[in-house]
């Protein structure tokens, strides 16, 4: 579990030094102050990708350091042992300069990203606000499902029989042709290698250089809308969120005259607290945009150099990475060829027989663990106010029983949202607010089943509140029970039910703004449950509630609720 986090020139953050216990801690803080920084932070050192904005203005570099007890983690500590390293301590530490390097540490040696992101996941995991976004996708569906069933061997046992059985295939089909044909092929190969070599197409590159040249030739264009938005909502006069200020205000002070306008005016301030915190992000996401006219002419060739070689390779640009490795295996067993065609063919049969067994075992693991898992998440839906919902991950097998290295099955997450309603695919679920429930249900329940010690929650109660909200805190303090869980939550039905519970402000200097974080005892929690329960006046009843909510979330396990210790400088 994480027990101790260091962050220096992060963000708005200067210095700040922050020790963690085990079970639920909470974040809460004003829109605005930076809840969401912390998890940014721990993102970066646990190997997402660097962003040059991160470093704070006038600093050179940001840097996060975080400290691990894997005394209960016998993976992590196998894995370290394998690389050579300490098994005793975990200390994982990033650094990012402002030109976007970045360089990153495991116990003090220097190591790389991937390796940085493989101990990483499997010490926490981070589930964001927007993760109802790739649970449409299949491969993470079928990801989910597999860290479900808990087969890591029969996952593994699958790829490796399948990576075996394709490279003898593809060495037979190689053998099969006349000797003059292989030598031809030989020649293109090695013109085709050594030219795609030349080019060194990265993993991911295409995607990354699309996206920076929708940036770069956009920069005018995204600056204009994001101002022009940010005026209209915030700055100008008679801004969406004045008038919202103004309107709730007036609501303010009817209360009592008509019960039937608390929910209006609830909603209202909620509608509130989005803007400004959208309009944060239009003002950071505005500062950090800058037109790169020679960054720009840089991408553009490297993308065009991408063109021609996919033009001669007939695929797209962003699957030449894989083409390269292909022809170069392909390559390799041409040149080293001294099988015998008989033996290889019986022995391309037993490697597909192996493959096909370890397929079968990975679908009947799958299909058993698919039948639990649905109706564990119908159950989290229904408690999350959606009577009559019901899941199911379905396991088919693919067209024509083709072979991955992932099995021989579709995984497809299908709902029905109201009683009576047919299973649709999660995809064509239209309802915003259903799909933020149902995703919340799925990372519940797929959270149980993970095998991290740390889950990181970053307002993923997006879309919920009321009874709904103190299901979802009851449901993630039982989780802080058995492991360690961080939530950054906007509800106070949630935070109400931390072990523990930070603060997160913002303090303006004469010069800069910083984010700052401290522990709240008891009474300190109670006005911080009151201010997220009725806004800026706090009023007798709001603290007597605010009471009630933290008794309550106590008197099922017994808790006393303390404080993580915080050092800022």
């Amino acid at each position: 579990m994480l027990t101790h986090i260091h962050i220096r020139d992060f963000a708005i953050i200067d210095e700040l030094s922050l020790e963690l216990a085990p079970g639920m801690t909470v974040l809460t803080g004003e829109t605005g102050a930076g809840k969401s920084i912390l998890v940014d932070a721990l993102g970066l050192v646990l190997g997402d990708r660097a962003d040059p904005s991160v470093v704070r203005q006038g600093a050179d570099r940001a840097e996060v350091s975080v400290q691990m007890d894997i005394s209960g983690e016998a993976a992590a500590a196998h894995w370290l042992r394998e690389q050579g390293m300490d098994d005793q301590e975990c200390l994982l530490r990033r650094v990012v300069g402002r030109d976007g390097r970045s360089r990153a540490w495991i116990n003090g040696s220097p190591t790389t990203l991937q390796s940085l992101r493989t101990l990483g996941e499997m010490l926490v995991d981070i589930h964001g606000q927007h993760a109802h976004q790739s649970l449409m996708r299949r491969e993470v569906q079928r990801r989910i499902l597999d860290d479900y069933a808990d087969h890591p061997q029969r996952v593994q046992a699958m790829a490796e029989t399948y990576t075996h059985w394709h490279r003898l295939q593809r060495r037979l089909e190689g053998l099969s042709g006349e000797q003059e044909a292989r030598e031809a092929r030989r020649e293109l190969l090695r013109f085709q290698v050594e030219e795609l070599d030349g080019l060194d197409p990265a993993p991911g590159e295409w995607q990354q250089l699309e996206e920076e040249h929708h940036r770069l030739a956009h920069t005018g264009r995204l600056l204009e809308v994001a101002e022009t938005a940010y005026q209209a909502l915030y700055a100008a006069d008679g801004s969406v969120e004045s008038t919202l200020g103004h309107t709730c205000s007036e609501l303010e002070q009817l209360q009592g005259l008509d019960h039937r306008l608390d929910d209006p005016r609830q909603l209202l301030t909620s509608a509130q607290i989005q803007i400004r915190e959208a309009c944060d992000g239009l003002r950071r996401y505005a500062d950090g945009l800058e037109a790169d006219p020679a960054r720009l002419q840089h991408v553009e060739g490297r993308m065009a150099a991408f063109q021609d070689l996919a033009r001669k390779h007939r695929v797209e640009p962003e699957a030449l990475p894989q083409v390269r490795e292909d022809l170069a295996a392909e390559l390799e067993t041409l040149e080293g060829e001294t099988g015998d065609l008989a033996s290889l063919e019986q022995e391309t049969a037993k490697a597909l027989e192996a493959c096909r067994e370890a397929a079968d075992a990975l679908s009947q693991s799958r299909r058993t663990a698919a039948g639990t898992f649905s109706e564990a998440v119908t159950r989290a839906m229904q408690a999350l106010g959606m009577e009559g919902g019901r899941f199911e991950c379905a396991v088919e097998p693919a067209q024509e029983a083709r072979l991955t290295p992932q099995g021989m099955d579709h995984i497809t997450f299908r709902i029905s949202a109201n009683p009576g309603q047919p299973l649709q695919p999660l995809a064509r679920v239209a309802s915003g607010g259903e799909l933020s429930r149902i995703s919340l249900a799925i990372q519940m329940i797929a959270a149980r089943a993970l095998p991290t010690a740390t889950l990181i929650f970053d307002e993923v109660d997006t879309g919920i509140g009321g009874g709904v909200a103190e299901v979802v805190g009851r449901q993630l303090r039982t989780l802080g029970a058995h492991r360690q869980v961080l939530c950054v939550t906007h509800l106070p039905q949630v935070a109400a039910q931390g072990h523990h519970h930070l603060q997160v402000c913002k303090e303006k200097g004469r010069d800069h703004t910083e984010t700052r974080i401290r522990p709240l005892e008891r009474e300190q929690r109670v006005e911080e449950l009151a201010r997220m329960l009725g806004g800026l006046e706090i009023t007798r009843q709001t603290l007597a509630h605010a009471r009630e909510m933290m008794d309550r979330a106590v008197e099922g396990d017994g808790d006393q609720s303390s404080s993580s210790s915080v050092c800022v400088s």
